[in-house]
């Protein structure tokens, strides 16, 4: 149970859209970002530190605080001054675990108090981020059982839950409601639990039949008694939650509600709450037409996982016996690859311990490749009819016409039209250059290309010569740069800015031609 969607109300409504639209997913994965940060350990020790603080009723820490709590609370390799926790600080707060405010009590000067000494606190969606790691880092993962003795505690609290919706007292029903929802819960998550850490424990092979004979009876008393139990129980309960609707189930869900303490929900919204924990409560124990209840699902899982322990029990007991396990199987396969002479005997002894092949790759094109052509993919592309000989033996039956070449005539044309309209707008910018010249105006963006261009090879081609520097020229579409010395520098204004020449000067002429 846990958990379950509550409907809300319009006004309700539209002030939870909100709130989501401002909380998004991404901001909340954000939250865990300390946990695979670089000074990871040191985030999470500073969050300790207000963790230990918030258990002495202290809300509000300074980074000198931190650091003091740390000197006593911490590991001794763990030394952090409050210059140092002060960044951590300022990234927890980036990453929202963390409320900052400002503490102008702790200013000895005016100085102190421009600085702004801040103080921190827990947010809300931080303090929920921090306690998820330190569950998962403090958890005991093999630690699972199936929590029988639930069930009577369950019984007796349908039956008081019955007396005292007919004695109409509401903070009772909520108080056994509220029991009965976290009671059905906690074992839900147990028996969840239970069966993860049982699966692993059939799937593994690592496991010694020392280890396993030692615990297998134990491990079958357990779910033996627990689907005893809950095969005892579970009648009783269905019989009791009828006791319990029998009594008027929209006044216990009503009475409940009125006595609910959360305070931002409407009554509605927890009528609504209530009435949807009550349906998934009772949906556990009474069947729903042509459907299984969670508790005779729960009793069927149960007998499926003494059966695989009793398969993984027999399957150890034999390994035992014959000294041959899937752990002495796997190292001698090992043995055998690593004896290989080549490497072609390694690949025929894989595929002959393994049954994997090389698959066989089919071509075959449409009779018709106008409509369907042999470009498109095969996932796009609808199946074709293949000959037998084809598909068994992997040969064509007789060979087939060359596939037609698929031209794109179209993007050609435009391509070639793209370079030619390029082409005639550079030649013209260097018929202009030749022309009017590159000084006394300013050159426009195809003028000043072709203008670097030129003097790009201009430049190339130069070399000294007995410490004096030859002439040179370059040449593009039709013209050609002639770059000579000058007794001074000159300037050419281009759309793309001046460019100053040292010393040099530049003539642009058309190419002769013979």
């Amino acid at each position: 149970m846990g958990a379950y969607p509550v409907p809300v109300s319009e006004s309700g409504e539209n002030v939870r859209l909100g709130a989501a639209a401002a909380f998004l997913q991404e901001d909340r994965l954000k939250l865990f970002a300390f946990t695979v940060a670089e000074k990871h350990n040191e985030y999470l020790w500073v969050l300790r530190a207000f963790d230990i603080a918030r258990a002495n009723y202290v809300v509000l820490l300074h980074a000198a605080d931190i650091a003091d709590t740390l000197a006593k609370n911490g590991p001794a390799e763990l030394e952090l001054s409050a210059s140092e926790i002060a960044p951590l600080l300022e990234q927890l707060h980036a990453w929202e675990l963390l409320e900052r405010s400002y503490d102008g009590s702790r200013a000895a000067t005016l100085a102190e108090y421009r600085n702004r000494h801040f103080v921190y606190q827990f947010s809300q969606a931080g303090y929920k981020a921090f306690r998820a790691v330190e569950d998962v880092l403090g958890a005991r993962l093999d630690d699972a059982s199936l929590s029988r003795l639930v069930l009577p505690e369950l019984l007796a609290d349908m039956h008081e839950l019955a007396e005292a919706n007919r004695q109409a007292d509401g903070d009772r029903i909520y108080r056994k409601l509220s029991r009965l929802d976290s009671t059905l819960s906690e074992m839900a998550t147990r028996a969840a639990h239970f069966y993860l850490v049982l699966g692993d424990l059939v799937r593994t092979t690592e496991i010694t039949p020392e280890t396993f004979l030692v615990h297998k009876d134990a491990l079958l008393t357990h779910m033996r008694e627990f689907s005893s139990d809950l095969t005892r129980y579970a009648p009783k309960l269905a019989d009791a939650i009828a006791v319990v609707e029998s009594t008027g189930i929209s006044e216990l869900i009503e009475r409940a509600a009125v006595s609910d303490e959360r305070m931002f929900l409407s009554t509605a919204e927890r009528e609504a709450d209530w009435r949807a924990r009550w349906t998934g409560l009772s949906h556990w124990f009474v069947a729903a037409e042509a459907e299984l209840s969670e508790s005779e699902r729960l009793r069927e899982g149960t007998m499926s996982a003494i059966a695989a322990v009793l398969s993984l029990l027999r399957r150890v007991t034999e390994t035992r016996k014959g000294g041959v396990s899937r752990e002495s199987q796997l190292r001698h396969l090992a043995g055998w690859f690593a004896n290989t002479p080549t490497e072609d005997s390694a690949h025929a002894l894989f595929h002959a311990v393994f049954g994997l092949g090389r698959p066989r790759h089919l071509s075959m094109v449409h009779p018709d490749a106008d409509i369907i052509p042999t470009s498109r993919t095969w996932w796009e592309a609808p199946p074709v009819e293949i000959s037998r000989t084809l598909a068994e033996t992997g040969r064509t039956p007789s060979p087939g016409l060359p596939g037609r070449l698929q031209r794109n005539d179209g993007g050609i044309r435009r391509l070639r039209e793209q370079q030619l309209h390029a082409q005639r707008v550079r030649s013209a910018a260097a018929q202009s250059l030749a022309t009017t010249g590159v000084y006394d105006r300013t050159l426009n963006e195809q003028e000043t290309e072709v203008l670097l261009s030129l003097l790009n090879a201009a430049l190339t081609a130069r070399v000294r010569v007995s410490g004096h520097t030859s002439g040179s020229t370059g040449s593009d579409s039709g013209v050609k740069l002639t770059l000579s010395d000058s007794d001074t520098s000159t300037v050419v204004r281009t759309s793309r800015g001046r460019l100053h020449l040292d010393r040099l000067q530049l003539d642009v002429a058309e190419v002769t031609r013979r």
